[in-house]
Order: structure tokens, then sequence, then C-alpha cells
């Protein structure tokens, strides 16, 4: 070794990096355990480039040692090492590539950043920093290297990030590089053995190569989504599930996939819960969907632009080279690789659904139960995809025994040449459907309906206007098509009648929109169905909603064959006092409410069910 070699060389750092290193150090970061992840994905990038090397070159030195890293921590001195015996670097490497933090306009990314007030901790894992992270939990560094050449140097190369370095030649018998330093009083923690091997478990438990800490190997589990899916084991990969999200249950199902494109190449493993969260089923955002790899680093833990809103009950891996470790949030959002990888998602997960519903009943309908809510939002937010979301929506209908559910399309492929419409009628259950008056023409004539039971369908359905060239209708609202021999001219509807329906609407004519003769009714003597107005569940799903919504007023359909209707008739023929009749009128009107869920006034109700009692008990 010569006389100049052994000299310590004192190096400055040029303006824009000095002015970056401060912002790093001190004013970027609120999450500094992010130091580990950049230096483990370092001395990965060390470890991949003496793996090819050694193919090549004889003359590499340990070439026989398993390529590995080290880690090596002091809680009592706070002192963190980590140790690769990767490619190592030469003097002039030191020089050119530790100095290098980031790419061309990082500095002026960051400013505006710190500008504009916007939140650090949204960088956190997407921004990365490199080696220079390291400085925000530490006021001092040293790195001691050797390039992997036999005939290489070793050197030392030290700083506080301040504004210079230095380098000085050393003696070092094995290749790689090792980085180590004293903790901030502030930050011993990461001086703590099970504080290291979560950040290495949270980060870089995938990494290629294995990480001790002493002789503990911390990363186990293998990144399954790099095998090829006949190499999968279902267990093995129920536990690399459970690892990810922390799940006591096995997944659902899942789905590997390998995609090579022209606008992105990436690996995925995607699981279905089998069981929904509390979060997600409450719709709260911090739910976590998938997290996002570059080349088995973690860069964002729950990544929502990987898919649309209505498939992040999706939980797994997405893996790709095609972005770089550094990269920010506002670069994944418009980023047009991860448009392509958003794109291949959405539509392998659609295909994935879309051959377990057709070939997996009892797994799809399990699937169903606990994320169709979410799944259903789709159909209103995708219109790419939206006739096959249609395709997915299952539902009970009069025709399924209870918990069974039916497609449209099996619904339409069912129904008789003549029927022109696909019927639906939403309650807050089965048995409140099928006891709503509006049922009892379909129900006589034996014409399938469909319930909306679901809270959300009230919204999803009524969107879907027509299917197999049937337009879908509710029940319960008067644009409704009937057989014409289903609804011949009612004996009944005669002038006195239609007099009597005069009356009704004389009496009611503040209260509804209209009152007709029905032609749908068979057993009741009154319904309410929906004219012009938002129908009743729609009303109260957005009251429910906090939504200032007026009620609207309804068209109120009588039963002319119904015996209380006949009734009236006779004492409307017999001049009953105007009063009496207007109560019995006002009376049927509330039951129509109430049997609909909705009644203004109870205690006025129940007074006048009490008069109306007491005079036909009279003697």
């Amino acid at each position: 070794m010569s006389g100049n070699e052994t000299k310590v060389e004192s190096f400055e750092y040029k303006a824009e990096m000095k002015q970056l290193l401060n912002l790093i150090i001190h004013s970027l970061y609120t999450h500094p355990e992010i130091f580990l992840r950049e230096l483990i994905s370092n001395a990965s990038d060390a470890l991949n480039k003496v793996r090819y090397v050694q193919l090549t070159n004889d003359a590499i030195i340990d070439k026989d040692k398993e390529l590995q890293i080290r880690i090596t921590v002091d809680e009592k001195a706070k002192s963190f090492s980590i140790e690769d015996n990767g490619i190592g670097m030469t003097k002039e490497e030191l020089i050119a590539n530790i100095g290098t933090v980031a790419s061309s306009g990082t500095l002026e990314f960051i400013k505006k950043m710190k500008e504009e007030n916007k939140s650090a901790g949204d960088l956190i894992g997407q921004f990365g920093v490199g080696f220079y992270a390291t400085f925000m939990v530490t006021d001092s560094v040293v790195i001691e290297t050797r390039y992997a050449d036999k005939d290489a140097q070793g050197y030392r190369w030290v700083s506080d990030g301040g504004g210079s370095y230095t380098i000085e030649a050393i003696e070092k018998a094995e290749r790689g590089t090792k980085i180590s330093f004293i903790l901030k009083d502030e930050r011993k923690e990461y001086a703590e053995n099970h504080t290291v091997k979560e950040i290495i478990n949270k980060y870089s438990n995938f990494a290629d190569y294995p990480i001790y800490i002493g002789d503990e190997k911390i990363n186990k589990v293998e990144a399954l989504w790099k095998k090829s899916k006949s190499e999968l084991v279902k267990e093995e990969v129920n536990e690399f599930y459970k690892f990810i999200t922390n799940d006591f249950a096995d997944p659902l199902d899942y789905l590997h996939l390998s995609i090579e494109s022209a606008g992105a190449d990436f690996k995925a493993l995607l699981f279905i819960p089998s069981r929904a969260p509390e979060e997600l089923l409450a719709m709260r955002h911090h739910h976590k969907s998938l997290q996002l790899y570059v080349n088995k680093v973690m860069i964002m833990d729950d990544c929502k632009d990987l898919v649309p809103e209505y498939l992040r009950f999706v939980r797994g891996v997405v893996d790709t080279a095609d972005l770089p470790l550094n990269v920010s949030r506002e670069m994944i959002q418009n980023s047009p690789v991860m448009g392509t990888i958003r794109t291949a998602l959405t539509n392998k997960i659609i295909a994935w659904l879309q051959n377990m519903a057709q070939n997996d009943v009892v797994k799809y309908m399990l699937f169903y139960k606990d994320f169709s809510a979410l799944l259903k939002t789709g159909v209103s937010t995708d219109f790419l995809n939206r006739e096959k979301l249609i395709d997915l929506l299952r539902f009970e209908t009069s025709a399924t025994k209870p918990g069974d559910m039916v497609s449209l399309k099996e619904y339409a492929d069912r129904t008789k040449e003549t029927q022109k419409e696909i019927y639906y009628l939403a309650g807050d259950s089965r048995a409140a459907i099928e006891s709503n008056p509006n049922f009892e023409y379909f129900r006589k004539h034996a014409i399938e309906v469909i319930y909306l039971i679901d809270p959300i369908d009230v919204f999803v359905v009524p969107s879907i206007h027509e299917y197999d060239k049937k337009s879908l209708k509710a029940i319960d609202k008067d644009d409704i098509t009937l057989d014409a021999e289903d609804t011949k001219e009612n004996k009944n509807d005669t002038a006195l009648s239609q007099s009597l329906v005069a009356v009704f609407k004389n009496v009611l004519k503040d209260k509804v929109e209209d009152v007709r003769v029905s032609k749908r009714l068979v057993d009741s003597a009154v319904t309410l169905i929906t004219g012009k107005g938002m129908d009743r569940h729609m009303e109260h799903m957005m009251k429910a909603m906090g939504r200032d919504t007026p009620a609207s007023k309804r068209i109120l359909e009588i039963n002319l064959d119904h015996p209380i209707i006949q009734n009236l008739s006779k004492k409307h023929l017999a001049n009953v006092p105007e009063e009496t009749l207007n109560k019995y009128i006002v009376h049927l009107f509330e039951t129509a409410q109430f049997a609909d869920g909705d009644i203004p006034s109870k205690p006025a109700y129940v007074k006048r069910m009490i008069d109306i009692m007491q005079e036909a008990t009279k003697q």
C-alpha cells in the first residue's frame, strides 16, 4: 500500500447535494425507520451484482461464501451496523455512487412538497432517498468497503452529512460493504433487536438474500408470487396470506398472475378473504388493499391505486420491475405503468370472479355474501366493465327458496315470451316484500319478481334500466305493463265506483299525487305506488345517509273488488255524513302508508281507528 493511498482525503458535496441532504435529514421525513429498508435494498443490489459477476470472473474473492446480509446492534452502546458480502465499491465508485441520492429534479420536488406543507408521511416508502436516509437516525456514518476483485483495495468513507466526507485506504480482507454508526439518543430504539426485526418483516421480508441478526435468520417467508403457478402449494399459500394480512383464517381463494405486456411486466398473488373485516363492511377507507413491491422491496403497504374502489376487498402483493424504487404517490397516480397494471388487474379479478360464479357456485356465494355490497358499486362507477359486473349480481326472487339467489340471466332465460319486463320490488326483508300489496298480482299469476333486500340494491338495480332487451321495472311504480288477459275490465268499475274515486281524490288532494282504480291488487283494499317522485326505499336510504330529502306524494290505488271499498260505495250511495266517509278514506290512506313503512302521526291514526271500531261495534 503506497503512502498516498493511506492518507485521509476530504471531498466537498456539490451545492445541490448539500441542500438536498439538509431537507432529507432535517425537514422531510417523519418515519425514520425507512433508513433500514434503504440500506437492505442497497445491500441486495450489491449481492445481485456479485452473483452475476461470479458466473464470468474467476478473480472474484470469497467465491464460495453464502451471499447474505448481517445486521449487528448493541442496545447499550446504541450502535448499528449492516454488512453484505456483495460486489463492494472502488474509490471511484464511492465518490460517484454514494453521492447519488435520487434522480434529477428530486430537489425541486422535495422543496415544492415542503413549501406546500404537504404531508411528508405520504412520501414514506415511496420516495427513496437511498443511503442518505441513514442520517435521519445518526450524526455520522462510516462505510468500509472492498471491491470483489482479488487485487482490490479496501476503503473507509466517513461523513456527518453536513457538507463533506473523507475517504482513506484501509486493510479489508473480505469483499463487500459494511455501514456502521452510533444512533442519536432519540433514535435509540433502532438498536433493539425486536424493533429491527419488525422493520425487516414490514419492508424487506422477501429480499432475495438471507438477513441475519446474530445467528437468527429474519426473513423466513418466501416471495411466493415469484414462483410459477404450478409450484404453489395450497398450505404454503395460505400461510403466506396470513403473514401479509395478519388474518387468522385461510383465504377463500387466491389468484397467481404473471403478466408480460408492452405497457408493464408484473407478478401478483391475490387473495379474497374468507370473511370481510369490519372496517370494509363499514366502507371505511383505512381498510388495506394491495401491497406494491418493486423487485421484492415493498414501497407501499396499501396501494389503493392498483385496483378500483369496488375491488378493494382483494388483498395480496403486486411486484413490478417497471417502477423505480423511489416512486412518489404523485408519480404512481400519473404513471402509465400503473395505469397498465391497474387495467390488467381489474380485468383479471373480474375474470376470476366470473369463473368462480360459473364453476364453483358455493364458493362464489360465500364471496357474494360478504363482498357484494362493495362489488355492486362498480356497476355505477366502472362503465367499461359494467356489463360484466351486472352479470355477477345475484338476487333472491319469488321463485327461489329463502337464501338462494339467481343472476339476471337466469331470470331472463325463464320468463314467458310475452313478458317484456323484468320485475323487482325493494323491501327490508323477504317477508316484508311478500306481504306488500303490490306483490299480490304477481303472486297470483306466478310472475317472478326480484327481491331487493340489500339496501344498496335500490341504487344499483334502477340504474341498469335494461337487460336482455327487457326493461327493469319496480312493481310499486305506475309505469309497469300488466298482461291484458290478467287485467280484464273490473265488473265493479261502475259510475258509482268512479264517483267514489272522485271523493277519494277530493279528500286526499293535498296528500297524494292521484287516486286510481287498481289492476294489481288482489287481496288488499288499497296500496300506494310511486308516480313521478322518488320511491319510498330510495327516500329512506337518502335520509339514512343524512340527505335532506322531502317526501314525495304517492299514487293511491283502490281495489274495487274489496269488501271495504264496496261497503264504502254503499255508504256513499246512502249519503252517510261527509265527515264519516272522509274519516274512513283518510284511515285507509294512512293504513296504506303504515303498510308501506311510513305514517305521519301515530297518535292520530290510533285515535281514528278506535273511533271507527266504536262505530262498528254499536248495537
